[in-house]
């Protein structure tokens, strides 16, 4: 008798297939990479909020190509665009929009300011008084602008990329808690390493590299933006991890260094960015390294520290590292 032809049980192949994912990703590096040296963890990172639908906040020093990078990102997007500059005379209507009169109909009619578009930079998100930052509560975080009773969502996508300077603190306003929770992540953005920097010298000295932001071409459109993110919520995460996760968060509330611990908010946005990462890194699953790579990004502006802390020179960053590190990992 023939022996039947069995399947091995040692077959572990993905449940999802996420090659076509990795394809338009890495063509989106690769568009970016024309302009931008290194920060590929920073690339890695805008991508996974990209994929995860969530707004996303940059911090860092001026020169280090915050707005480019973000620039450059919608650039690779088929959507709308634009870019609103912050400043202290700003108003809610100059980004929500206002009501026109018009004579011809004797009624009014609301014009669109820039915040209705796929891609939103806004310049300096600091430099806004209190009021103008208020007119982005709603729309980031329910996709809609109530005007005058009438109810307009966005169309999707909608991406807020922002960027502030952590050290100039002249003509600028603290960001409001209730906003600042509404961005998936806040990435420092960094100086490049000595090699980096050489070859950005090298490559404007040849004038190889420069910032013709023509030269990067659209990858995704949004139909294909949907069906990735659609691929990413269909992420498998064991049980083990979603109570890792809600641990890793309920210290955030309890830890003594900290006034402020992060709500239920940044519990759902680990766990979102956390699949769109493991899809980025071709896997069908969530790990704890996962999880415990975007603690920082996910939580750094989330919480408080304690005056006393504060005083001793202490980060958020540090108290994130140090919930995760005594959080027991599941395995």
């Amino acid at each position: 008798m023939e022996p039947e032809n069995l399947t091995p049980e040692t077959d572990f192949a993905p449940r999802t297939d996420f090659t076509h994912l990795g394809e338009r990703t890495e063509a989106v590096r690769r568009e970016i990479g024309k302009i931008i040296v290194g920060q590929s963890e920073l690339l890695e990172l805008l991508l996974t909020a990209l994929l995860a639908d969530g707004h996303v906040l940059l911090e860092g020093v001026p020169g280090v190509a915050k707005t480019l990078m973000a620039k450059l990102l919608a650039r690779t997007l088929d959507v709308p665009f634009s870019r609103i500059q912050f400043t202290p005379d700003l108003m809610p209507a100059d980004v929500l929009g206002t009501a026109v009169y018009r004579q011809n109909t004797g009624e009014f009619e609301f014009r669109r300011g820039p915040i209705f578009s796929s891609v939103v930079l806004i310049d300096e998100i600091n430099r806004a008084p209190a009021k103008t930052q208020s007119a982005l509560f709603e729309v980031m975080e329910e996709r809609t602008v109530t005007q005058d009773g009438t109810a307009y969502v966005m169309a999707e996508p909608f991406l807020v990329l922002a960027t502030q300077n952590p050290i100039e603190q002249e003509g600028t306003y603290r960001l409001p808690e209730a906003q600042l929770d509404r961005f998936l992540f806040k990435l420092a953005v960094g100086y490049p390493s000595t090699a980096e920097e050489v070859q950005i010298l090298q490559g404007h000295h040849a004038g190889a590299r420069s910032t013709d932001l023509s030269a990067v071409r659209p990858i995704l459109s949004a139909a294909d933006l949907r069906q990735l993110r659609q691929q990413v919520r269909q992420q498998r995460v064991e049980a083990n991890l979603l109570e890792y996760i809600a641990r890793l968060v309920g210290q955030t509330r309890a830890h003594k260094a900290l006034y402020l611990g992060a709500s239920p908010r940044a519990s759902l946005a680990l766990l979102n960015s956390a699949k769109a990462l493991a899809a980025l890194r071709g896997r069908d699953f969530v790990t704890p390294e996962d999880i415990q790579f975007l603690a920082p990004s996910v939580l750094r502006h989330r919480i408080m520290l304690t005056p006393e802390r504060e005083m001793e020179g202490g980060t958020p960053d540090e108290v994130v590292q140090q919930i995760v590190q005594s959080v027991e990992v599941p395995r």
